[in-house]
């Protein structure tokens, strides 16, 4: 069983992942005493402080795995998703729409490891009617941050409308999801309808995330305006059909100083992961989840393919090379045959 120092192990795991400055305790080993690692990571060089309470120099492949899980967690728990002044630790969101009941959308929801969840007012009961069963008795405000949404919504009237709607239904909550559709057939973002709705709503105090066509001026004009987060679709809404053209994503992304989250189009897991590669600073998804055989086993998947693509970023990818091959074994040293 191969085996690994405290020492060695920790600093091709740091190097490995360019961890950015942080401090934790990693603690309860299987077999083995607590360890304080403290990393300190600028742009070339690394300073590793290691402390053992026993005097043991060697961790096993399961204590090294341990130590690797861990390590992970505390990357991401340094890389929180801030938000219109708030924190969050996973940067997937989710809708309640298409499940077969409230049941399976909480469940599902629970699978995700989402902190936001997105609701469709005109479509979606949270105390509208009495006398049908209400959302919040599942996902309590108390747990999950709810963001309503202006799902079937085609002027900026009936938008706005329906967020202040939704803010007196949640006693004056904020931060909302708009969207101001063009067309029923695919979907696509009405933006000239879009940017009104968006201003009339910033201008009343709301905090807006904003469902857009992949287009940079027209982004530009949302955050310009006061937009909270820009939420380019990926394909069309339920198209499943993934990142059609990232290039105009990354352009958003480089350009943003806002959140950028690509919205609608996610068909799989690997979708996800390629959006947060790029830059994305989170995945907004409905029928990804709701629409696979196994909602809730596609939720797990959707949450790790998420936190696997941020990893992915933060770690960076080696560079393409199209006409040129690098061997992954030194080409120094090599024991030749007698001739």
């Amino acid at each position: 069983m191969p085996r690994y120092t405290y020492a060695s192990y920790t600093l091709d795991l740091a190097l490995h992942l360019r961890l950015p400055p942080c401090s934790a305790w990693i603690k309860a080993l299987p077999g083995q005493a607590a360890i304080r690692v403290f990393l300190r990571v600028p742009a070339k060089w690394i300073i590793l402080a290691v402390f053992a309470q026993q005097k043991t120099n060697s961790l096993s492949a399961p204590d090294a795995d341990v130590l690797r899980s861990t390590t992970m967690t505390q990357t991401v728990n340094n890389d929180p998703f801030i938000l219109a002044g708030t924190s969050y630790q996973s940067r997937l969101l989710v809708g309640t729409g298409k499940y077969k009941d409230f049941d399976e959308t909480r469940q599902a929801i629970e699978a995700s490891g989402a902190e936001i969840v997105t609701v469709a007012i005109r479509r979606t009961n949270i105390g509208q009617n009495a006398n049908e069963p209400n959302l919040l008795d599942y996902l309590p405000p108390s747990k999950y941050t709810l963001l309503p949404n202006t799902a079937g919504c085609y002027t900026a009237d009936d938008a706005v409308r329906t967020l202040r709607l939704a803010r007196e239904l949640l006693d004056g909550h904020k931060l909302v999801k708009l969207e101001v559709l063009g067309d029923s057939g695919n979907l696509f973002p009405n933006m000239p309808e879009t940017l009104k709705a968006a201003k009339t709503l910033v201008d009343e105090g709301f905090d807006v995330m904003v469902y857009c066509a992949d287009d940079p001026i027209q982004a530009r004009m949302l955050e310009e305006m006061g937009c909270v987060a820009i939420m380019p679709l990926a394909s069309l809404i339920g198209s499943g059909m993934g990142i059609i053209n990232p290039w105009n994503l990354r352009l958003i992304i480089d350009q943003s100083k806002v959140p950028v989250l690509v919205d609608a189009g996610v068909g799989t897991a690997s979708d996800a992961a390629i959006a947060m590669e790029l830059g994305c600073d989170g995945v907004l998804m409905n029928t990804a989840i709701a629409g696979a055989r196994q909602p809730v086993l596609m939720a797990s998947a959707m949450n790790l393919a998420v936190q696997a693509g941020r990893q992915a970023y933060l770690a960076g990818r080696v560079p393409r090379k199209y006409y040129d091959a690098d061997p992954s074994s030194p080409t120094e040293g090599l024991i030749h045959s007698r001739t």
